[in-house]
């Protein structure tokens, strides 16, 4: 049930959604004879999407969540285990096409394997099932571990989780898969704009990671004064920001997280 709320919340809380729909209803008012309120509704819609694709604002509200936690700090102390979020791969069309597609977030993928050359006493845990909520679902995780497979990884140091749909879902089921001992160090790779969640899931679950956020998107805080070239960047920089920010007061409330906004201990 929780999975079918956060995506269907998650659809109306997009605000290139949002401003979408500000438009059919103006257009809705205008067909209807509502001349007054559609022109008025019509020009506030097209105020909102020109500020929020065009001015900074879209940046301001990702920063926070990217800047939360910084780039981890290699202190020659080898990790025991590194685990890689999976939205990283688009499965449906991995399947479909019979390659490895990789999504805008592809620099978790670039890192498992980086890690996995650099350190290659640790185990890799892939956590990661399908987040489709209409089609025929097809886990990540097996196409991951094909990658992994064709890049030299031993088999016995790869740990696939296929059955989660969401951030929570990675933690408690991947949790249950590696049963972490006292003293072990690990890695938690994902976006960093998605750290501030993920890391506060793990935490909740008991599980004690170490941050190691990738995909920053922004170069840091002199980016906040910047306007962006394209109404899509904007667009897109504001849906994922606001993805993010419905997900933890979501994830706070549910007691999914024992933290509003978690940041570096």
């Amino acid at each position: 049930m929780f999975f079918v709320l956060s995506k269907t919340f998650g659809f109306f809380a997009m605000p290139s959604n949002a401003i979408a729909a500000l438009f059919v209803v103006a257009a809705l008012l205008l067909a209807i004879g509502w001349r007054r309120g559609g022109r008025r509704l019509l020009a506030f819609a097209v105020v909102v999407l020109l500020l929020v694709g065009y001015s900074p604002l879209s940046t301001l509200l990702l920063l926070p969540l990217t800047e939360r936690f910084p780039a981890w700090p290699a202190d020659g102390r080898a990790p025991d285990g590194i685990i890689v979020l999976g939205g990283a791969i688009n499965p449906d069309i991995s399947a479909a096409r019979g390659s490895i597609e990789l999504e805008a977030a592809g620099e978790r993928i670039l890192a498992m394997l980086q890690l996995a050359r650099r350190y290659p006493q640790a185990r890799i845990v892939f956590t990661g099932g399908s987040a489709n909520l209409t089609a025929t679902p097809v886990p990540e995780a097996p196409i991951a571990g094909r990658l992994l497979d064709e890049f030299g990884v031993a088999p016995d140091r790869v740990i696939l989780e296929s059955r989660s749909r969401t951030t929570d879902e990675n933690a408690v089921f991947t949790r249950q898969l590696v049963t972490p001992k006292p003293g072990e160090r690990w890695l938690l790779v994902t976006s960093a704009f998605h750290m501030p969640r993920s890391v506060g899931v793990f935490r909740a679950a008991g599980f004690d990671v170490e941050p190691y956020p990738v995909d920053w998107g922004l170069r840091g805080w002199g980016d906040a004064y910047m306007p962006l070239e394209t109404l899509g960047q904007g667009l897109r920089r504001a849906d994922l920001a606001m993805h993010e920010w419905s997900g933890l007061v979501a994830y706070w409330l549910s007691g999914k997280s024992r933290e509003l906004f978690p940041g570096p201990r």
